[in-house]
């Protein structure tokens, strides 16, 4: 991949110690640009940053929980305290604790929430005065293909805040082309991640490992950010739908 749109960008990825955040980190920081990554659990992250400085990249790490809001405010201050500007921000974090509504997993529905949604707004707030000011950016969302089918029974809460991530992305889309800020939605499928790990159910965890052995490795998904990111500035890719080739929906 042609890598000069890529090099030199200044990069903003939450939810980066594991996943797609961390294969994403780990491709853009390869091709040249600088990352900034932020999530809760910062021995990982220092793991991330080192690797890619050994690599002869750059990287600066976070300790980040993108349900507060100042967290997020200091991680992209972070890149604009170093780099002055930030092209871009991977809006990543996210959880997917799967049980049927009938379970009333209220506090599985806030954290959804606050993670998915609120975490996500958190991000665009943050970056988006200096983007307006500097008169460019890239905001990249990720979605889900939950955000096209509701998954039930089980993941009716977590497909609505998926929907909820593409409802976001398209309005920022209409209401900042005028801006020169482009909007991307990443929606996977079926990801080697963690995420099959956050439901709090032993029988819906291991349903969800099963169903995961058809899943694409992540670096599937950086490589759909990285192809986003590289494209010329008068080409928006809004949106883009990766899944296994073996996955029926």
């Amino acid at each position: 991949m042609a890598t000069s749109n890529i090099a030199g960008k200044i990069v903003v990825i939450t939810g980066a110690s594991s996943g797609l955040g961390e294969s994403t980190a780990r491709l853009l920081a390869a091709q040249g640009a600088k990352v900034v990554i932020g999530a809760r659990r910062m021995d990982r992250i220092d793991t991330v940053v080192g690797d890619i400085a050994a690599a002869g990249g750059e990287a600066i790490g976070v300790k980040t929980d993108v349900t507060v809001r100042k967290d997020v405010e200091g991680l992209v201050q972070t890149a604009l305290k170093k780099f002055d500007r930030v092209d871009v921000i991977v809006n990543n974090s996210g959880i997917m604790p799967i049980a049927p509504l009938v379970a009333l997993k209220v506090d599985e529905w806030d954290r959804m929430i606050d993670v998915n949604i609120k975490g996500l707004l958190y991000g665009v707030a943050a970056v988006l005065p200096a983007m307006q000011k500097q008169g460019h950016g890239h905001i990249i969302n990720i979605a889900s293909v939950l955000g096209f089918k509701v998954l039930t029974p089980g993941g009716t809460v977590y497909s609505a805040t998926k929907f909820a991530v593409r409802a976001i992305t398209e309005g920022l889309r209409v209401e900042l082309k005028t801006h020169n800020i482009r909007t991307t939605a990443i929606s996977p499928g079926v990801v080697a991640t963690e995420l099959p790990e956050s439901s709090s159910e032993e029988a819906t965890r291991q349903h969800l490992r099963d169903f995961y052995k058809i899943a694409i490795p992540s670096d599937s998904i950086a490589s759909a950010i990285a192809y986003a990111i590289e494209q010329p500035a008068t080409v928006d890719i809004n949106e883009i739908v990766i899944r296994p080739t073996a996955q029926e929906f």
